[in-house]
């Protein structure tokens, strides 16, 4: 019996090691016997290798240097307690004063306090618990109740004072975030539990209560430390002591993660490009992959990811979305690096994180251009016949050209890791950033793009060629189907823009488009099935099951919830014998991906928008008010729980609801334009009117709301207001087929036939 009790207790302890995406995928792909004799093998295989963490005092013995190489970097210094050694700010009684509210920091009885606008935007005195970061900036971590640390908003800028540091500043300098505001710090995008926690700190457990929306969370080293990249090392301790039972960890000795895609690997230079050529192909993305668990956008769909498993079972990124990325790949928001990596020309070439970067240190492997002529031969690339500058000078360096930096949290500068050859002549056709212009804005795109070809005799293309494709189709261009299908259908477009490219396809819907999303749907690359899939979305249920239904059962997780969500409103009874089982697996699978985020009010709404695809309205409504309790000034909530209340026949409760949240939130143009349909259904005609000028004034580019605004003008006897409002509408949006529609009708209605006509022969080429 205590055998059998220790057998269960090694294999409850060790389950994650044996990993359950590809348990799952065995239970998916076998018939009973094998399936059951699979699930014996692999646990107890988990009895032999769970693992604990066991803390970087542990590794130092064996692992001095690389020890001290981490030793002071910024992994190692990620989050540490506020200590008179840590802290780097001026808390000697220092204030800092931002939108009408004057912040002080001190010290008292050797804590760090700050005083400062709480949730109720009155003064309060707050203790610093812990630093976060280093360089070039740091914050500081305080508590907010229920086990809450919230990340403050105005931060210390650590560089040299010659550099403009060494003061307080706001992340947000020109905003004037208030306390009501979904940007100020005590709200949920500044919650360190589920915002930040995961990537600064090791094996680090959320532990958030639903019911009681409060935190329990903890970690087993409070900065990024060996096994956050490594994995629990226990097994590893053993292996390396030669302790009974050793043996069993040779393969990878006893890590989760075994880093030895480089062994081994030579890099010759190629005598004709001048660059160098890996000498065996990589066929793995480990080290990749467990960099990106931190150096990515991306969601989490499932909690207790270990170094090794695969990415895209615990992790959703983020493509090439216009706001994350220009139309051309180049870096907006605040994506990190795993997303550019992956359109490189580095990353198909065989190129891992740590060729160029040191892991333990994170620093470069050489300096300035030193680290780019590993590979490239200095005598073509590092001299003026290349990069036409002065040697020495900023134009001279690669990464200047090829990496340019972006500034986030003001001061912070990103270099893009796309490895990009500068394209000034898209700046011009396209309007996207070019590297030039960081030295030149004075001269502008077209005399750097000139300048360019000049120099090369052309325009150089470069490896990534999609920004046309992805520009027509986020702007709405009549081109934009044709030019999509191209770059998806051309193999050497990078996976995660032609991932990008499908998603923008469901705006150009027809035959020719649904055979490349149909194509998409068998494709080898991840990213590539997860958005064709959700290209899907909104056809019919019939259809979404023949073309859909094969990705509830795909082996990668976040192509199966993605699949889930696109096919939930497809009903149990419509499905046969096995197939209701698989549908039924990956609809729970999605409702836990988003579970993992239940104190985050995105992810209350993806489940309203579940079961209202599911016809659960109560449901729907229960989450959209909880999404509400959680922030109430995410304005998305109070949108969709206003609709929820029209399905019911219940537009007084959808008036009170979107008049509250006009007040929170007065300059969102989406709660402005819903308040206005709200009281065109209660025949408010004039109020309605109003708030509907209002939405398009706050929301100006969305031309919806200004043909929903015509629409009304129209309706309350205003033709000619309409026809202007559409007419300067139709001027911004020229193919936007709504708004010409419109315009076409409302010219014939005022007599205007011979308008209309020319309007007509111009729809038709746009259709």
């Amino acid at each position: 019996m205590f055998f059998f009790l220790y057998i269960f207790n090694r294999w409850f302890a060790g389950l994650k090691s044996c990993s359950m995406a590809a348990l799952m995928n065995v239970l998916r792909a076998s018939s009973f016997f094998p399936a059951v004799v699979a699930v014996f093998f692999c646990l107890l295989a988990s009895i032999a290798v769970g693992a604990d963490y066991v803390g970087v005092h542990e590794c130092v013995a064996c692992h001095e240097m690389q020890a001290g190489q981490w030793k002071g970097s910024h992994h190692d210094l990620a989050m540490q307690h506020a200590t008179d050694i840590t802290v780097l700010a001026d808390f000697n009684n220092a204030r800092f004063t931002y939108a009408g509210i004057t912040s002080r920091f001190y010290k008292k009885n050797n804590r760090f306090m700050v005083r400062t606008d709480g949730p109720d935007g009155k003064l309060q005195d707050y203790e610093v618990k812990y630093t976060f970061g280093v360089m070039p900036l740091q914050q500081y971590l305080v508590e907010l109740g229920k086990g809450r640390l919230q990340a403050l908003t105005i931060a210390w800028d650590t560089r040299d004072k010659n550099e403009g540091g060494q003061r307080w500043f706001h992340l947000y300098p020109e905003e004037g975030v208030t306390y009501n505001d979904e940007l100020h710090w005590t709200r949920t995008n500044f919650n360190w539990n589920g915002m930040c926690a995961e990537c600064h700190s090791t094996n680090l457990q959320k532990n958030y209560d639903y019911v009681t929306n409060a935190f329990e969370t903890s970690w087993s080293e409070i900065n990024v430390s060996c096994e956050a990249c490594h994995g629990p090392s226990s097994n590893h301790i053993s292996w390396a002591k030669k302790e009974p039972g050793w043996e069993a960890f040779n393969n990878n000795k006893g890590l989760p993660v075994l880093f030895d895609e480089r062994k081994g690997v030579q890099w010759a230079i190629n005598s004709e490009t001048g660059s160098a050529q890996r000498s065996t192909e990589r066929t793995s993305e480990k080290e990749i992959q467990v960099c990106a668990q931190c150096h990515s956008r991306r969601s989490v769909i499932s909690g207790d990811y270990l170094p090794g498993e695969a990415f895209m079972d615990y992790y959703m990124p983020r493509l090439l979305d216009e706001g994350m990325y220009f139309a051309d790949g180049q870096i907006q928001d605040e994506v990190y690096v795993y997303g550019s990596f992956m359109q490189s020309k580095m990353y198909h070439a065989g190129v891992t994180c740590s060729d160029c970067h040191e892991p333990h240190s994170q620093q470069l492997r050489a300096e300035g251009n030193g680290v780019c002529l590993q590979c490239h031969v200095a005598e073509k690339f590092d001299t003026p016949a290349h990069h036409h500058h002065k040697a020495e000078s900023k134009g001279a360096l690669c990464a200047e050209c090829h990496m340019p930096p972006r500034n986030y949290m003001v001061v912070d500068p990103r270099h893009d890791h796309s490895f990009r050859i500068p394209r000034p002549d898209l700046s011009v056709s396209l309007g996207t950033p070019n590297a030039c212009d960081r030295c030149h804005a004075d001269r502008g795109a077209a005399w750097a793009a000139a300048q360019v070809e000049h120099w090369y005799g052309k325009s150089p293309t470069g490896y990534q060629q999609f920004a046309n494709a992805l520009d027509a189709g986020r702007k709405g261009d009549t081109k934009a189907g044709r030019l999509l299908a191209e770059r998806i259908n051309t193999i050497e477009t990078p996976d995660i823009a032609r991932a990008s490219a499908i998603s923008l396809l469901p705006r150009y819907l027809d035959q020719s488009s649904l055979k490349v999303i149909q194509k998409g749907l068998k494709d080898e690359d991840a990213m590539v099935r997860l958005a064709s899939i959700g290209a899907l979305e909104g056809l019919q249920p019939a259809m979404l099951v023949q073309l859909g239904f094969p990705l509830l059962d795909d082996p990668v997780r976040s192509v199966r919830i993605e699949a889930a969500r696109v096919l939930a409103p497809v009903a149990v009874g419509e499905l046969q014998g096995e197939q209701r089982s698989i549908y039924r697996r990956a609809m729970d699978e999605y409702l836990e991906s988003q579970t993992v985020n239940a104190e985050r009010p995105e992810a209350q709404l993806n489940l309203a928008n579940y079961f209202l695809a599911k016809g659960d309205a109560a449901r729907a409504e229960a989450s959209l008010e909880k999404a509400i309790e959680l922030e109430d000034v995410f304005m998305p909530a109070h949108i969709n729980l206003a609709d929820v209340y029209r399905m019911q026949g219940k537009d007084a409760e959808a008036y009170q609801l979107l008049s509250k949240a006009s007040k929170l939130r007065p300059e969102n143009g989406d709660v402005r334009h819903a308040l206005g349909l709200v009281l065109v259904r209660q025949n408010k005609t004039d109020q309605a009117v109003a708030e509907l000028k209002i939405a398009t004034k706050l929301a100006e580019d969305n031309p919806r709301y200004i043909y929903v605004y015509a629409v009304a003008l129209n309706s309350t006897g205003k033709p000619n207001e309409a026809i202007e409002q559409l007419q300067t509408a139709h001027d911004r949006f020229p193919d936007n087929v709504e708004i010409l529609q419109a315009l076409i009708a409302f010219h014939r209605d005022a007599g205007n036939a011979f308008t209309a006509e020319r309007l007509m022969k111009k729809l038709k080429e746009i259709q």
